[in-house]
């Protein structure tokens, strides 16, 4: 928790305004500008894959076979209007692919969120989905069938049984009567063709430069209500399981296949979207770099040192535990504080103190419950943004260990030196609970150093030396043989100050008892 976490909330409400940034470049390019702001529908279409539609694009491709093939919907699209976030989890758990967008109008100008004018600012709006014809639809929770559709690939039965029926034929002409043979691509040798690619980023101090893989990401791409998703590997590379013959709709969806998601971008909403905007149906590749799309760069930066941190953190490596599943991370590119107050997983929701100070904002916190935020003000380099984020990321694999018991009052102690003591987050560590504080951080900043050396190279760096409590210690033991692991043993609940870190640790390794000694003794506090 690099600074204050009171300041990254007072300033919450003016971090949501949109930009306006220029596009990444790409081998396979989408046709639209990168936009941050709120998509622009314009007029409505007519869905080419309602059951209606299909029919009469089978009669008119086939007319012989028109009376005798049973053309009934395989797919429901609909819309649901939760009241709260109970009744959105509620429809998430369903395994429906939510949109807060509908599906059915020409998108005048790409967006990362929709808002339906008809809903009040600070409710859930409209989300849309495309259900199976089975779904059964969550109680207590409003929805709206809007169309009953036919996707052929859906409807395995009919398709073995009537082989002959020209399926792809019949989609084309569907376009063409509900008037959409614009998004529709000439038939290739192959036919349909199935969206794959890679969506890479780069690092100017890593590797040389070289492009390397978005990992974990969910790409998703559609057209009307036919929809495909799936998460890149480790080196970047998706493969869609359905095939397309027009044009899809690309995102990025950072809910990221490791188990955390980055938030948010207005209400509820899971996991930040980039809108990338129509592709080929083939697929995308897409290259991110510093110089192009700001949103998305730190967006997948903060993606990539996630997954990477949380790679790590298995037994054959740091051998630590990993960050609690469904964390939520914010990036705040306006700040250049970064906290871990792992309120989603229930830290200080009910502060007293917090609440008495945010007056209004209070309520907002509550709704949103972030875990991490990151904040990139000035941060342009993809090793500074990695350092800022494995920082927090190492304060929750603490707090995967220690639980709220520990996290209250750490995180209690970081909002009371700045009301109280004016200062930095940190204060001068002469306040209640300042242990709590000098143990998490110690353990922050060391983790920070060693992991930018594991991936940067040279010297350890010393990242918090300068604070009232020392990471050196942390470092002095490392230096001298014993693990990351072995260091986070000692971060139990109850080893909230120096003098409790010291007795744990020599009652987890007494051999080194003397060693352990030595370095409390030269980094003592006067």
């Amino acid at each position: 928790m690099k600074q204050s976490w009171v300041i990254t909330m007072i300033l919450l409400s003016a971090l949501v305004g949109c930009e306006r940034n220029e596009p990444a470049g790409n081998s396979r390019q989408v046709e639209d500008e990168v936009y941050h702001g709120m998509i622009e529908l314009g007029e409505k279409l007519n869905d080419p894959y309602t059951v209606e539609n299909i029919r009469a694009a089978l009669a008119n491709v086939d007319p012989t076979k028109a009376d005798r093939v049973e053309i009934s919907a395989t797919d429901l699209y609909v819309r649901f209007l939760p009241q709260s976030e109970e009744e959105f989890d509620k429809v998430r758990e369903t395994g429906a692919y939510l949109l807060d967008h509908p599906v059915d109008y020409r998108i005048v100008r790409e967006g990362d969120y929709y808002h339906d004018p008809s809903i009040a600012d600070g409710k859930i709006t409209w989300q849309y989905a495309v259900v199976p014809k089975d779904f059964v639809f969550p109680e207590g929770v409003r929805y709206e069938l809007l169309d009953e559709c036919y996707l052929s690939e859906n409807d395995v039965y009919t398709r073995s049984a009537l082989s002959d029926v020209d399926w792809d034929a019949v989609e084309k002409e569907a376009f063409r009567l509900t008037g959409n043979e614009d998004l529709y691509v000439p038939r290739t040798k192959a036919g349909k063709e199935t969206p794959k690619g890679r969506i890479t980023i780069e690092d100017a101090d890593w590797s040389g430069g070289k492009p390397f893989g978005l990992a974990g990401v969910r790409v998703s791409c559609n057209v009307f209500v036919k929809f495909a998703h799936c998460y890149t590997d480790r080196d970047g590379y998706y493969e869609m399981p359905k095939q397309f013959s027009s044009k899809p709709r690309y995102r990025l969806i950072f809910d990221n296949a490791e188990g955390f998601s980055l938030g948010f971008n207005l209400i509820f909403v899971p996991g930040s979207v980039s809108t990338l905007g129509k592709g080929e149906p083939g697929g995308i590749d897409y290259h991110i770099t510093p110089d192009s799309d700001e949103t998305i760069w730190t967006r997948a930066v903060v993606n990539n040192a996630a997954y990477d941190y949380i790679s790590r953190c298995n037994e054959s490596d740091l051998d630590i535990l990993a960050p609690p599943k469904n964390l939520r991370i914010w990036i705040f590119k306006k700040l250049d504080c970064s906290s871990s107050v792992m309120m989603r997983q229930g830290a200080l929701v009910e502060n007293e103190l917090i609440s008495k100070y945010l007056g209004e904002y209070a309520i907002l916190i509550k709704i949103f419950l972030p875990d991490i935020t990151i904040g990139t003000k000035d941060k342009s380099s993809y090793a500074s943004i990695y350092s800022s984020t494995v920082h927090e990321l190492a304060h929750s694999s603490h707090y995967a260990q220690v639980g709220n018991t520990f996290w209250n009052p750490y995180i209690g102690y970081i909002v009371s030196s700045y009301l109280r003591e004016g200062r930095e987050a940190y204060g001068t560590g002469t306040l209640k609970d300042a242990g709590y504080c000098e143990v998490g951080e110690m353990w922050g900043y060391f983790m920070e150093s060693v992991l930018y050396k594991d991936r940067y190279g040279g010297e350890v760096p010393a990242f918090g030396t300068s604070f009232w409590f020392y990471p050196q210690i942390f470092r002095y033991l490392y230096d001298r043989g014993m693990t990351c692991s072995e260091i986070y043993r000692a971060l139990k609940s109850n080893v909230t100050g120096r003098d409790a870190l010291m007795a744990e640790l020599i009652r987890l390794y007494p051999e080194r008892e003397s060693m352990i000694c030595q370095v409390f003794e030269r980094y003592s506090r006067q």
